[in-house]
């Protein structure tokens, strides 16, 4: 695939960077849009998708780096491969929840249907972000014999990431960006329709969730099975059962989001 951009000397721009980036602004765009047209402060919003995205990546490296902690492979805390690394998404999720959380009470944003609002962006930006992932070669699959195999042939994504070369894999990072392209679709029609405080976010933690439970069956798991499920697995449970109480939480329905 291709790791690198481009590369002058030693210094190179990496393709997941880029992309990462690219999923936070049309994310960030989407999430202002739906924002608006439910009557928010699109500058609050904005100012609070920008924490959020900061707390993400600092909970995705915090959770990567509790995952590998004992293996032989342990990257250092400060060091350039830990900050290159594409981390653990439930560890950014769930850091960014809790930093939107103490903004919005802070700035008195409406909790729940901020919320609601941020669901599709992030979907969409997550989708993108897997596209990197696949470029970069991260997050590999487990051996496949597939037609759909994918075989990763290019010595800079096994020298970044330790992905397997010349062996066909299962495209994990295609299947899970394929699944949050067509949730982010689901998630904005249904923002438009009338919906409690919450629901939206709500359905995209338990789809999301139920997702990536599945779609970890086709990974490769370097800290190995715990009770016969991967760490990220049992996250995902976690993560969908607030989901679920979120989904059903709220009986009295909006009105229809009003048009920017």
């Amino acid at each position: 695939m291709f790791p690198k951009l481009f590369q002058i000397g030693s210094f190179y721009l990496p393709t997941y960077g880029v992309l990462v980036a690219l999923g936070f602004l049309v994310g960030l765009t989407i999430t202002v849009r739906l924002a608006r047209r439910a009557g928010f402060n699109g500058e609050l919003v904005t100012n609070l998708a920008v924490y959020c995205a900061l707390a993400g990546l600092l909970g995705a490296k915090l959770l990567m780096l509790a995952f590998d902690w004992n293996t032989p492979d342990r990257p250092a805390i400060f060091s350039l491969a830990t900050l290159q690394a594409a981390g653990v998404w439930q560890g950014g999720l769930v850091l960014a929840f809790v930093t939107a959380f103490l903004y919005m009470r802070h700035v008195k944003l409406p909790v729940l249907g901020t919320l609601d609002a941020f669901a599709p962006g992030i979907a969409i930006g997550h989708a993108i972000g897997r596209i990197g992932c696949f470029c970069a070669g991260c997050c590999w699959g487990t051996e496949c014999k597939l037609p759909w195999a994918v075989t990763f042939k290019n010595p800079d994504a096994f020298a970044l990431t330790g992905v397997p070369l010349d062996v066909p894999l299962h495209p994990s990072q295609l299947y899970e960006m394929t699944t949050e392209f067509a949730l982010f679709a689901f998630l904005y029609w249904r923002f438009g329709k009338a919906h409690a405080p919450g629901r939206i976010m709500g359905m995209y933690l338990v789809l999301s969730s139920i997702a990536r439970f599945l779609i970890e069956f086709t990974r490769y798991h370097e800290q190995g099975l715990h009770f016969g499920l991967s760490l990220t697995q049992w996250i995902a449970i976690a993560v969908a059962l607030a989901g679920a109480m979120l989904w059903a939480g709220m009986p009295k329905p909006l009105g229809r989001p009003a048009t920017a």
